[in-house]
């Protein structure tokens, strides 16, 4: 099993000294991370769209191989709250699409407050195209049903595994042939990191999920903590 280890974004100054050397400019931060990391899920484009162009530009900044999962922008997920979305889907595609076959997965993060509409989940995932692959990273309760996992499965969508502070914050369901895994918040110190133990644990239970692949991102950025143990998980997987 394939598994790609990155981080949230990496656009943060504090990772000046930890992943970016001194005398790098920030222009070519992109490239610099691209060199140590597989993969990066865009979590950016949750608060604003990039254009086109900044997509084709991170396409043409990146090795080949390179994988730029894009986190959907929060007008479908809190704003519209998944209702009526076949324009902005289809706004963000037309945006995304130009990273070409470096588009890795859409990841749609619901709000907290958003409670389960199975319905209107599967509305929101018909209208990516049948080639591009959706995480759901669901965040309250009510979606913990049979009905929520048969929609996931029936339109090959994987249920966004999430930790905070060394514990899954969502039922380990297997939706899809593949995997995707996100870090918010460890419990070691310095604070947000990671513990060894709290990654190997992790690292067991993607090795136990059968997926033929997976994504795994740090999101725990502050002080550099996502790239420390980013680079720790990929050892371990």
């Amino acid at each position: 099993m394939a598994t790609l280890v990155g981080t949230c974004g990496w656009q943060y100054k504090d990772w000046r000294g930890v992943l970016y050397p001194e005398g790098v400019p920030q222009r070519l931060w992109l490239r610099t991370y691209a060199g140590t990391f597989p993969t990066v899920e865009v979590d950016n484009a949750f608060y604003r769209l990039p254009t086109p162009h900044t997509f084709a530009k991170w396409r043409d900044e990146t090795p080949d191989g390179f994988v730029i999962a894009v986190k959907a922008s929060r007008y479908i997920t809190h704003i519209k709250r998944l209702t009526d979305p076949e324009e902005p889907v289809e706004h963000l595609m037309a945006a995304a699409s130009r990273l070409k076959d470096k588009l890795g997965p859409i990841l749609l993060q619901l709000p907290p407050t958003l409670k389960a509409d199975p319905g209107r989940l599967d509305r929101c995932l018909a209208c990516f195209p049948g080639d591009v692959r959706v995480a759901v990273e669901c965040r309250h309760d009510s979606w913990w049903s049979d009905e929520v996992r048969d929609v996931l499965q029936a339109r090959g969508a994987a249920l966004c595994w999430a930790d905070r502070l060394g514990r899954p914050v969502a039922p380990l369901w297997r939706t899809a042939s593949w995997g995707y895994l996100r870090f918010h918040e460890g419990r070691a110190h310095p604070h947000p990191s990671y513990g060894d133990e709290a990654l190997k644990t992790w690292a067991g239970r993607i090795k136990d999920a059968g997926w033929r692949d997976a994504l795994v991102y740090f999101n725990n950025d502050p002080g550099g903590a996502a790239v420390r143990n980013a680079s720790t998980f990929a050892r371990l997987v």
